[in-house]
């Protein structure tokens, strides 16, 4: 009976042999990804991708946000042949006076929250009448009440706008602010593009309050 045991065992580890190399990388995989997300998590705690509560917000299918810290968020998107990342975080309006209030005006602003927003371009860009190389680039504002100042600059990897200097600016945009008839509850951009066409533009809402930042794929 060893014998037949012995015998059916060496026939199934033969069947396995040619899956072997298979098992072997989906479990290295597995594993390098989460060791991965174990040293992205320690690197930024708060740094964690949580766009299906933010948008569940956003629709009402959250009644009640009670998540205090912001959420950071990415949007991508094409412009053209130019694919653009948003990396930012997102707040929430949780009942705040936003504009004047917790983001001041005439004051340099992240344009959202904890690290610096970044917009990253993988081909050159036309930004008003000003070329911008393929690249990650910070977006802060200068909210007004009537106009906001639009900024790109080149450091992006700064907390808030601490290190904010405007030697470093790429582009300044003026543009008027609009308002969104229903509010935006957390923080959101979205590109948005012009159909059969190289233009669109880059989007912030928050609240009640739109600002776009125009961009031609080059």
């Amino acid at each position: 009976m060893l014998v037949y045991f012995k015998f059916v065992y060496l026939v199934e580890c033969e069947k396995m042999k040619p899956t072997m190399p298979y098992l072997f990388l989906f479990f290295f995989l597995l594993f390098f990804t989460s060791l991965q997300a174990q040293v992205d998590h320690e690197k930024h705690p708060r740094s964690v991708f949580r766009d299906g509560y933010a948008d569940s917000v956003n629709s009402g299918l959250i009644k009640t946000d009670a998540y205090k810290s912001s959420v950071r968020r990415e949007t991508h998107g094409e412009i053209g042949e130019t694919h653009i990342v948003i990396n930012y975080g997102s707040p929430g309006v949780r009942g705040r006076n936003i504009w004047g209030g917790l983001v001041g005006y005439d004051e340099v602003w992240v344009s959202g929250a904890h690290t610096a927003t970044s917009i990253t371009f993988e081909r050159d860009v036309l930004i008003k009448d000003t070329k911008v190389a393929a690249g990650t680039y910070a977006f802060f504002s200068i909210p007004g009440k009537k106009e906001w100042t639009l900024i790109l600059n080149k450091n992006y990897n700064q907390h808030l706008a601490d290190d904010y200097t405007e030697k470093e600016d790429v582009v300044r945009v003026v543009v008027k602010a609009q308002t969104v008839k229903n509010a935006i509850q957390r923080l959101t951009y979205t590109i948005d593009v012009k159909e059969g066409s190289a233009s669109g533009s880059i989007s912030l809402m928050w609240e009640k309050v739109k600002v776009s930042l125009p961009v031609k794929s080059l």
